[in-house]
């Protein structure tokens, strides 16, 4: 073992277990530093569990579906894409499924198998794993040297790689360590945000309608006279605001922290045009001409919405149907065409998918993910300044950069 290249890969989750794999594959002797008990943990939860490996797609769809920084990782999805990370699954004895969006599944729906299958490859391959946090990466003159645990003994290792996540479902152990060992060694760290998180609306209307879940809406968010985002899915009111698929991919799209407020705009009938909607309306007020008009809604909205909407519109619950006129209805289709709440913040690191910023792509090499400051340290997932939408791209992003990771630490050629 001793004429071996000695790698450490620091953090265990779905990069840093990826990257152990390749790079013991391709005979390094390698040690993964794991803080937590058990590698895995946030990758069995992601998904509602079910773990959404990747999207099986081709490679440009990888890049547009990139939020921040793509074209890096134009090498990586080279070298290692949706349809080599399923094959690599697969060969681990985890038997996978496409579902709608061309979002690939375990068949067992059990991100747990996911997790489990790596840990087995990584005992197969004879990865070494221990349960410390890491305190520091050693270097000498330039080159990588080793790591410091946190019992404070220096441990000599030829390669490190830092896969430590970013700051998302900190209870799952990502804290951010990868940002602060790669600063202490020359690095940038770009501004850090949560992404692919709940967004926190003004006023009362998402406490009222906590636990509303829209589909087949519409979405629309804007930034002054700017569209920002557009899309048409599925949402969820929360205590404090809003989340759900199209709202997390929206949160991908915004910016930083001091750009807000957003306007949030929902179509709730998103197949029906102004004047399609009102002869709806029309009808449904023509069946219900005798009752008030809060009993008459039934059939157009959630039952649980049309307070909110009885109230936006300024017509008076106990207003007979019959004596609606044609501007308040008007007032009513607009708000079903166009209800607008106001974002004021990005929901707390706790709730993001992914975090937004982490190490600069300039300052790593593309192809191999090696520092291009410090050599032989790499880097890996989610440290790394980019970041994806829902759909199993960002998954995709962790096998990828821990594919080159672990492939040129262990001693590849460029």
């Amino acid at each position: 073992m001793s004429g071996l290249i000695k790698v450490a890969v620091i953090g265990g989750g779905a990069s840093g277990m990826m990257a152990s794999c390749i790079a013991a594959r391709n005979g390094a002797d390698v040690t993964l530093y794991e803080r937590g008990n058990i590698c895995g943990v946030k990758l069995n939860i992601t998904g509602k569990g079910r773990c959404n490996i990747t999207n099986n797609c081709d490679l440009n769809t990888l890049i547009s579906n990139t939020v921040k920084n793509g074209r890096f990782l134009y090498s990586a999805f080279s070298a290692f894409d949706s349809q080599s990370a399923i094959a690599f699954f697969e060969d681990c004895g985890v038997r996978l499924k496409t579902e709608r969006g061309n979002r690939v599944f375990p068949v067992s729906d059990s991100a747990k198998e996911v997790s489990g299958a790596l840990r087995t490859a990584m005992h197969r391959l004879g990865v070494k794993i221990i349960n410390k946090r890491v305190i520091s990466v050693c270097e000498e003159n330039g080159v990588v040297c080793g790591v410091k645990a946190e019992n404070g003994a220096f441990q000599p290792f030829d390669r490190v790689i830092i896969a430590t996540g970013g700051m998302s479902y900190p209870r799952t152990g990502s804290t951010g360590d990868g940002y602060r060992m790669a600063r202490a060694m020359g690095h940038t760290v770009t501004e850090l945000s949560p992404s692919l998180v709940p967004l926190v609306i003004k006023g009362s209307i998402p406490k009222r309608l906590e636990g509303l879940a829209l589909k087949n809406v519409g979405l629309t968010v804007t930034s002054g006279n700017k569209t920002i985002y557009t899309d048409f899915g599925e949402m969820v009111f929360t205590s404090n605001g809003v989340s759900g698929p199209m709202i997390l991919s929206a949160s991908a799209h915004m910016g930083r922290k001091t750009d807000f407020p957003y306007e949030i705009v929902i179509d709730l009938k998103p197949a029906l045009t102004q004047d399609v909607l009102d002869k709806r309306v029309l009808s449904d007020f023509d069946d219900a001409k005798n009752r008030d008009f809060a009993n008459s809604l039934g059939k157009l909205l959630p039952s649980k919405i049309i307070p909110v909407i009885i109230e936006l519109s300024g017509i008076p619950a106990d207003k007979k149907v019959n004596s609606i006129t044609a501007e308040e209805r008007g007032r009513l289709c607009g708000l079903v065409k166009g209800l607008r709440l106001q974002a004021v913040s990005f929901g707390s690191m706790d709730e993001a998918v992914v975090t937004s910023g982490g190490i600069t792509v300039k300052e790593i090499n593309p192809k191999t993910m090696e520092s291009k400051l410090i050599r032989g340290l790499y880097f890996c997932g989610e440290v790394i300044d980019v970041n994806a939408y829902t759909g199993g791209f960002n998954l995709q992003i962790a096998w990828s950069t821990g594919y080159c990771a672990g492939t040129y630490a262990a001693g590849k050629e460029v």
